[in-house]
């Protein structure tokens, strides 16, 4: 099945791109959707975003599930669906 993928902040100018389709399985997780970013994307992914295994994203980092943040569903067991527009973003901080 088809995900749409939208890079926000911080992710979208480390990948440099803005958002991608991807296909995954069907019922897939977005555990499982982040696992296959880390494995395209590389040591980078890894170390700031998602490490394959854990339980939720590094700190600073959302997602969203068709506009939905993932901690208001699932979290990272959330499965997916057919067209879904998931948002990977940075969280905003400053003073």
């Amino acid at each position: 099945m088809k995900v749409k993928v939208h890079y926000l902040g911080y992710i979208k100018n480390m990948l440099e791109k803005k958002d991608e389709e991807l296909d995954i399985r069907e019922g897939a997780s977005l555990s499982e959707l982040l696992g296959k970013l880390a494995g395209l994307y590389g040591q980078p992914f890894r170390k700031e975003v998602f490490e394959p295994g854990l339980k939720d994203l590094k700190i600073g980092f959302v997602v969203t599930v068709n506009g939905t943040l993932m901690g208001q569903l699932n979290g990272v067991q959330t499965r997916l669906k057919e067209g879904d527009n998931i948002i990977l973003m940075s969280l905003m901080s400053g003073g």
